[in-house]
């Protein structure tokens, strides 16, 4: 006996900012949207989201009222074709916390947890892809074998729109840049 398969219609198709607009939040949940293609992205595990949680907290608490942090929403990138990231942590705009969709220049740092499914993703598509939209600040988490996260920080660079290498840090964050924080990430 042969298996059928079938392919969703949405796997075809480029979806427009106006229909995805349209979308409810739990259509959007768990997707993005990379040159009007849907990607779902591989479901990330406990300590994933435990890092994002605890470092968009230390963040919130550590910016000045102008900024805000937050975890797991769309940064839409561009219009046509259709390009809306989901990082991990976002810092952005107080003022526009009921605008939508967010755009990168409300966009003070993006942060990426890498979790087995994203490597290459968070590693050089969506550094390229947040630095050619204008996002100030761009941290990588490693989840490194010993079981201690490594933050890797970028500085963009404006006149050629890439980033820059930042400060390293591994296990307990003490960055002075976008603000002065300190996360201990050693405490999952």
């Amino acid at each position: 006996m042969i298996a059928e398969v079938v392919v969703p219609v949405w796997r075809h198709t480029q979806i427009s900012a106006e229909q995805y607009d349209s979308w409810s939040e739990e259509q959007c949940a768990d997707i993005e949207i990379v040159d009007g293609m849907i990607v779902v992205g591989p479901s990330s595990p406990k300590r994933h989201n435990r890092l994002a949680r605890i470092l968009a907290s230390a963040l919130d608490a550590a910016a000045s009222p102008d900024w805000n942090a937050d975890t797991d929403f769309d940064v839409r990138l561009q219009d046509v074709p259709l390009t809306n990231r989901r990082p991990d942590d976002i810092v952005y705009r107080a003022e526009t916390i009921d605008l939508t969709p967010t755009r990168p220049e409300r966009v003070l740092l993006v942060v990426e947890v890498v979790s087995p499914g994203s490597e290459t993703t968070d590693r050089i598509v969506k550094v390229d892809q947040y630095a050619k939209a204008g996002i100030p600040f761009y941290w990588r988490v490693e989840q490194a074998a010993t079981g201690v996260p490594v933050v890797y920080t970028y500085v963009l660079d404006p006149a050629n729109r890439s980033y820059r290498d930042g400060e390293i840090f591994t296990g307990t964050v003490k960055a002075t840049a976008p603000f002065s924080v300190t996360a201990d990430l050693r405490t999952l």
